[in-house]
């Protein structure tokens, strides 16, 4: 039976593995994360502002939630849910 190759052949795995990781960490290095947020996505940041009264209103219903005097209008509910999903 014949070996060929036998024997160290003049490269070092360490030394390539170790080469790998310096140039993996080089390249990692130069590249970097980039978050471009689009005009139109602004503008809907900036629309989604509560206006004042409907704020008020906001805290008026959750001031009656915790003190327990909200009552719920069970037919305007319904309604609301009817209508919603019969608009197309």
């Amino acid at each position: 039976m014949k070996i060929n190759n036998f024997g160290p052949s003049g490269i070092n795995p360490y030394n390539r593995q170790l080469n790998k990781v310096h140039k993996s960490n080089a390249t990692s290095v130069n590249k970097a994360d980039k978050l471009e947020i689009s005009t139109a996505a602004k503008e809907l940041q900036q629309s989604t502002q509560i206006p004042a009264e409907r704020q008020a209103k906001v805290e008026a219903l959750k001031l009656q939630v915790e003190n327990g005097t909200y009552k719920l209008n069970s037919k305007e509910t319904a309604k609301g849910i009817v209508d919603f999903y019969l608009k197309k």
